[in-house]
């Protein structure tokens, strides 16, 4: 999927929510657990709900992956079940890799060769290397880990060199000597507010994964007004307060209508922040 095919989507869903599929099979109703995949029936269903108010879907692999093969067959099946049924969602890995080279190369091959996702977060410590063998693959991008939202992040993301410029601000001005803002994108936390006038001012024009919003107390407002740019910019994730708004029979309806009071916010960001553009 192109950044423009990308901002198509969000224009006609006056949306650009990102729903995360953590799957815990101890928070999944309870009459699911006598299928034969719950896992896969749990999103399946949430899926199935979601999609007319999301453009994108990011299963995170930790997840599935507690589960040995059986979580990851659910994974494959989950993501052959979106692009069958839902081609124009933009599928995320929420992977967090990043390894030497060659190492790097085999982690790259599971997710566009075998899963066949759209993209794949990618962890940049280890430097350019670790990074460009995910590159290679033209349509597919890569999304770099740059301003978290989690408590840690102060611990080396604001460490800051004699010149006074941050870790984060080095890891967005040196990555983009790597790829364009038509192939990487940036995971920057929702928490981090008025922060993103500064990631705005290194990377003004790419796209930003946006975790945060919802359970972790993320802000939609000001994340829209320091990081909206004029093609959105942004991709905003929301697992928990939508995928756990309910853990009966009616778990997807309650999904549902979580996603729609999203959409139904982001479509009015989209109004005041974006100049008519959608």
């Amino acid at each position: 999927m192109t950044k423009q095919q990308l901002f198509n989507q969000i224009q006609q869903k006056k949306s650009f929510l990102c729903v995360g599929l953590d799957t815990d099979i101890r928070k999944i109703p309870e009459h699911l657990l006598d299928s034969d995949d719950p896992i896969y029936a749990f999103n399946k269903a949430i899926i199935d709900a979601t999609a007319p108010y999301c453009v994108a879907y990011k299963p995170n692999l930790a997840f599935y992956e507690s589960h040995g093969l059986a979580g990851w067959l659910a994974f494959e099946k989950t993501v052959a079940y979106i692009k069958q049924r839902y081609p124009d969602q933009f599928i995320i890995a929420d992977a967090k890799r990043g390894d030497i080279g060659n190492t790097s190369e085999m982690y790259a091959r599971t997710f566009f060769e075998t899963a066949k996702v759209d993209a794949v977060t990618v962890a940049p410590y280890m430097g350019e290397d670790s990074v460009t063998p995910f590159l290679h693959y033209n349509g597919k991008w890569v999304i770099l880990l740059a301003l978290t939202s989690n408590k840690g992040s102060h611990d080396f993301q604001f460490t800051a060199d004699e010149n006074g410029e941050r870790l984060f601000e080095k890891v967005l001005r040196t990555s983009q000597t790597w790829a364009t803002d038509e192939q990487m994108m940036y995971v920057v936390g929702a928490t981090q507010g008025q922060l993103f006038e500064d990631v705005r001012k290194i990377a003004p024009n790419h796209f930003l994964l946006v975790p945060g919003v919802g359970a972790q107390g993320g802000s939609l407002e000001e994340v829209c007004r320091y990081g909206m740019n004029n093609e959105c910019g942004l991709l905003v994730n929301s697992s928990r307060v939508i995928i756990y708004a309910d853990n009966t029979e009616d778990f997807a309806e309650a999904a549902r209508e979580e996603a729609r009071k999203l959409q139904l916010e982001m479509a009015g960001m989209l109004e005041k922040y974006l100049n008519g553009k959608i």
